[in-house]
């Protein structure tokens, strides 16, 4: 009996990356029919505040609003894929990061850290097309928990 199986399997990760890159472009633009483009309809996401937005509709809708207040700064922050795994050759999980980038933009009063978050992404792929499924972001506070265990 295996108590702890070996779960993931190697396969090309360029579609988790372009999907990124898509993401990348749409922050980087205000665009948020880019950067929904690709979640399913079914789409469960969590925020950074412990709601879950259910449905492609619900979640479209918020970044919409979000998306339109924003003043987009190419450059701002940059999304970073620190880890691509696969449960099978359609099923994705991805750790992405992003990361803000003020030393690029002196003048526009970005905060160091403002920016910061991780998100675990899971993508599946359906007909040739990769579909975000399901996703979790939180503030980047490795800094706070690094301290707090003196590692």
């Amino acid at each position: 009996m295996e108590i702890h199986p070996l779960l993931f399997q190697i396969f090309d990760p360029a579609p988790v990356k372009e999907f990124i890159a898509e993401w990348q472009e749409a922050v980087d633009t205000a665009d948020a029919d880019l950067f929904n483009n690709r979640f399913s309809q079914d789409i469960l996401w969590g925020s950074p505040f412990g709601a879950i937005a259910g449905g492609y509709e619900q979640i479209h809708s918020i970044h919409r609003k979000m998306f339109s207040l924003a003043h987009p700064q190419r450059g701002a922050a940059k999304f970073i894929a620190e880890h691509i795994c696969f449960l099978s050759e359609q099923i994705a999980i991805a750790y992405v990061r992003r990361v803000g980038e003020p030393k690029k933009l002196p003048d526009a009063g970005i905060t160091p850290g403002s920016f910061d978050e991780l998100a675990l992404l899971v993508l599946v792929e359906r007909n040739g097309r990769w579909w975000l499924a399901a996703a979790q972001h939180v503030p980047d506070q490795r800094d706070v928990y690094r301290d707090a265990i003196n590692y």
